[in-house]
């Protein structure tokens, strides 16, 4: 059966691991037991297969569930799948008598490809030290069948000397109203300071998916919010679009970039800008702490992208994660509460959180250790202060770099001239051009 099921399965797993989504109900002899503060203690002792799916974290990982053993006498196997080959060898390792008690499910389709598989978490006590929700993946019926253990984030990375260099705080700068009016400031008086507001907003394709993706983030998420969308939608109606022209108003006027090149301008000319001291604010992720403080910066802070809606001083980050622990609902019964049970002891011992935070920097436990990547430090406090997550809605954009092409095209020629009539071609490229590409993914 598990050969028919492997056969079935590798025409699916080839689809790369980004978002949530939905799958079956596990049959009931297979629920995970309900607990609270504890993890329950098992009356046979179990064993546990972690199938990784970070080949950087495997060190880390072999490292830690060598101490699990030690500590409790309970087997942890790690085994790292090759970078890229996740989907494979998950659907080899499911085929096997011994499959992993606990893998990797990062999106809906995968969900669904591994839907008996999936055992429901609600209740379990590791998922009841969730500092937040917002990154796991539920079935249509609203388990949780898989917990995002760790995420990225992106918004408006600042440059906290040269702020306060031009008289303001990080403080000042809660909504797009005030960031416009601090931005218009500084690039009002960029002679005088020897800097700008904006980093270079460069269009070509080494930069353009921060702004056809990331940037194009804020008004799908927004829409998707109000119409309560969690699956690919065949239209969208663009009705957040007069804030994305907002805030992409704001980059081009308040920077010292000419617009004119802005479609040969590329992400490292825009990074340059900001780590050679000539910007205040450089749209970007968590990701580029590291060649940040590489390049000699060391006060910086990650802001969320304002952009004018309602409510958005409650915003935190733009975060999401293909990272989500799964756990098999095939297995026997003494290795699922084994694989719980050191979950629960990853994301609460200090060992454990003091590794989550070492490889991966922000992850959404109560416990979380601060990361020392900054961004993440950013990120897990806005969680902890009850912002709500700008999660990573551009994951549902059908045919996605034929979408992005189109709107790039349209968003370079406004650029040149911000004319009604040329926004209008963006507004088009945005809704019809998603229409267009829906049916050609979907017929």
């Amino acid at each position: 059966m598990k050969k028919l099921i492997a056969l079935l399965l590798v025409l699916t797993m080839a689809v790369s691991l980004v978002a949530c989504g939905g799958a079956e109900e596990k049959p009931a002899e297979t629920e995970a037991p309900a607990a609270e503060g504890e993890a329950a203690v098992s009356t046979e002792t179990g064993s546990v297969y972690y199938l990784n799916f970070k080949p950087e974290a495997d060190a880390a990982w072999q490292k830690l569930a060598a101490a699990y053993t030690a500590e409790t006498g309970v087997e942890v196997k790690v085994v790292t799948a090759a970078g890229g080959n996740y989907a494979d060898t998950l659907n080899a390792e499911m085929a096997k008598d011994t499959a992993p008690t606990l893998f990797n499910c990062g999106n809906a389709q995968s969900l669904k490809d591994w839907a008996d598989y999936t055992l429901d978490l609600t209740g379990t006590a590791f998922a009841n030290e969730l500092a937040t929700n917002d990154f796991n993946l539920y079935d249509e019926n609203g388990a949780l069948k898989a917990v995002g253990y760790c995420y990225e984030s992106y918004g408006i990375i600042v440059n906290v000397d040269l702020l306060n260099a031009a008289g303001y705080e990080l403080a000042d700068i809660t909504n797009f109203e005030t960031l416009k009016a601090v931005a218009d400031d500084i690039h009002a008086r960029a002679a005088e300071l020897g800097f700008d507001a904006f980093s270079s907003a460069g269009l070509d394709s080494s930069s353009s998916w921060r702004f056809s993706g990331h940037l194009a983030n804020m008004p799908l998420f927004y829409e998707f919010r109000d119409d309560g969308v969690t699956t690919q939608p065949a239209e969208i109606t663009g009705a957040y679009l007069d804030n994305y022209r907002a805030i992409w108003d704001l980059y081009i006027t308040d920077s010292s970039a000419d617009v004119a090149t802005l479609a040969t301008s590329t992400g490292d000319e825009s990074k340059a800008l900001f780590t050679e001291g000539k910007a205040v604010f450089h749209q970007q992720g968590s990701w580029e702490y590291a060649g940040l403080t590489e390049a000699g910066m060391t006060n910086l802070a990650m802001i969320p992208i304002y952009c004018g809606v309602e409510g958005e001083e409650q915003a935190g980050l733009c975060s999401g994660t293909e990272n989500c622990w799964a756990v098999n609902a095939q297995a026997s019964e003494a290795d699922i509460q084994a694989t719980l049970d050191f979950i629960y002891w990853v994301v609460t011992s200090d060992a454990g959180t003091q590794m989550l935070a070492d490889e991966f920097g922000a992850v959404p436990f109560k416990a979380a250790k601060t990361p020392e990547n900054v961004f993440c430090a950013n990120a897990n406090q806005m969680v902890a202060d009850g912002k709500y997550t700008v999660t990573w809605a551009f994951n549902h954009t059908p045919n996605v770099d034929a979408w992005r092409a189109t709107v790039v095209t349209a968003l370079t020629k406004y650029s040149v001239d911000p004319s009604d009539a040329n926004w209008a071609d963006v507004v088009s490229a945005f809704v019809d051009g998603w229409a267009i590409e829906y049916t050609m993914a979907n017929g």
